[in-house]
């Protein structure tokens, strides 16, 4: 016997073995049981989502030997037939190969005469979107009044050629695409009963990349089978479809970071060897930057990059896909993207230092002898003079707390500051323990510990030694603070401000005679 490919040996028979469609198939449903059954019917959606499924299923509801059902037995002649494609009250017509006037006539010909064996006579034609525009006119008439004995059901991938007249005597359905998490679901049960050893996540990887249709996720599964000698693992998977995985979207990322150039060219080369799709690699850089800029904007950023570099660096990535296909190759492409996306990072850190030299030099121009004459001179911060140590950790369970005059020097200086992202999180969440330069001490609240990445350390480098100049050395420990840090104290002074803004308006004469005049209340919670 002949092998039966999966999405043909799992085609759905009835309307409970539908995935992903339970809107279509309540409608349908309800309609069958209660009798209310249109003459007309649409389905939409993308290919391999069940529409053609539908239409035969409803077909076999309704001309089913046990009556008219939502359930169909399955087992009279008039089920099997339809399972084997054999009905002859089904006419099946693929519109994409009978588009002229002529052939739509010639099927409409006979819809006068009663069904030979059912009781209604269904005419299901795919692709409907291609007839031509006679073809459609030709349709027109009796697809607004047909015999009661006909039924038609309509497939399209593309509703937007079906014309106006068309799509207004029919009911329409929208066939959704199937989740991610639905096709992998599915195919977990059916590779269990094929006796098919499997891994999650190459079904995962499978059900990514088969973009919301079932069919072609069981084709794939058929794919993959052969290609993993019987079974479907993670690494076949990736063979198979050339996919590049998660941890070299992420070399990528961090190339970026670092500013990189030769990493990059490496990455590059590697995916060219592997023959990776460079599309497909500026897609998962797209979806990357995306993810941290939600991050950025929930307040859950953990990365170098602003909110302002991860639109611009989204938007170039986006225009890198645009453009992919019409350069020389899609390995020049795809370097020629990286080589932007780098490029407008240097000018965005470039920017950035220029600004913040001006403003010191600003915010301390006419101040010499403060700076000659103080031992502990004006707040300066720098980097860790370490690097292979990046952060000394204090004693589990020592609070350390820190003079009150340099807290107030730190709170000072950091007021001066116009950071972004994680770089903001750091000094917020820090206070000097030590201001003497060219040795400067942070301490950094233990919660903050994880962020603290070799790339932070150099962007910190750059900054604070283009405000302070070069010579400041600066080491980053963690530890529990007794003392206030600048976020705590910005988040004290704003919530004293409120609560004078309050007590203010509770004593104002106009605000107390309209609470008498009127028996109202303040309500003090829209003081923000």
């Amino acid at each position: 016997m002949s092998y039966e490919v999966l999405a043909r040996k799992l085609r759905p028979k009835k309307f409970s073995e539908l995935v992903g469609q339970d809107h279509v198939v309540r409608s349908l449903t309800h309609a069958l049981d209660s009798g209310r059954l249109h003459h007309a019917y649409l389905f939409t959606g993308t290919r391999g989502v069940g529409k053609t499924t539908i239409g035969r299923i409803l077909a076999k509801s309704l001309n089913c030997e046990s009556g008219v059902s939502s359930d169909p037995c399955g087992i009279c002649s008039i089920c099997e037939e339809v399972n084997q494609n054999r009905f002859i009250d089904l006419l099946e017509v693929d519109a994409a190969s009978r588009t002229g006037v002529d052939d739509t006539r010639d099927l409409l010909e006979n819809v006068q005469y009663l069904p030979t064996r059912g009781r209604f006579k269904v005419y299901l034609i795919d692709e409907v979107h291609m007839l031509s525009t006679a073809s459609f006119n030709a349709l027109l008439k009796t697809l607004e009044e047909p015999p009661d004995h006909v039924k038609f059901l309509l497939a399209t991938t593309d509703p937007k050629k079906v014309p106006a007249t068309v799509l207004s005597r029919c009911l329409q359905f929208q066939l959704r695409n199937i989740t991610s998490k639905g096709i992998s679901e599915y195919l977990k049960d059916v590779l269990k009963n094929e006796n098919v050893e499997f891994e999650n996540e190459g079904l995962e990887l499978i059900a990514k990349n088969a973009k919301g249709s079932m069919r072609d996720a069981l084709t794939l599964v058929d794919q993959c089978i052969s290609y993993g000698e019987g079974s479907v693992r993670k690494n076949s998977v990736v063979e198979m479809l050339g996919l590049v995985e998660e941890d070299e979207i992420s070399s990528v990322m961090l190339a970026l970071e670092t500013g990189s150039a030769e990493d990059l060219l490496l990455l590059s080369e590697q995916f060219y060897e592997r023959n990776v799709s460079y599309f497909d690699v500026l897609n998962g850089i797209v979806e990357r930057f995306h993810q941290y800029s939600v991050a950025a904007f929930v307040g859950e950023d953990t990365q170098t990059f602003s909110r302002e570099e991860l639109q611009l660096f989204y938007q170039i990535a986006l225009l890198g896909l645009r453009d992919i296909d019409i350069a020389p190759d899609h390995k020049v492409g795809f370097e020629m993207t990286l080589m932007r996306l780098l490029a407008f990072s240097r000018e965005q850190q470039e920017t950035l230092l220029s600004k913040e030299k001006k403003k010191t030099k600003t915010k301390f121009a006419g101040k010499p002898e403060a700076r000659q004459n103080s031992n502990e001179t004006e707040a300066k911060t720098a980097l860790c003079s370490d690097r292979s140590s990046p952060k000394a950790s204090i004693e589990e369970g020592v609070t350390t707390f820190v003079d009150d005059d340099l807290l107030l020097k730190w709170f000072e200086f950091v007021e001066t500051l116009n950071l972004e992202g994680v770089t903001k999180a750091i000094i917020e969440n820090s206070v000097a323990i030590n201001f003497a330069v060219p040795n400067v001490d942070l301490l950094v609240e233990k919660d903050y510990e994880k962020l603290i990445t070799e790339s932070l350390l150099q962007k910190l480098e750059i900054l604070f030694q283009g405000l302070l100049g070069d010579g400041v050395k600066l080491t980053l420990q963690t530890g529990v603070l007794g003392s206030e840090t600048p976020r705590k104290r910005k988040i004290r002074l704003h919530e004293e401000k409120i609560e004078k803004s309050r007590e203010a308006l509770s004593r104002d004469p106009t605000m107390e005679s309209l609470v008498s005049e009127f028996n109202a209340s303040i309500d003090h919670m829209i003081i923000k």
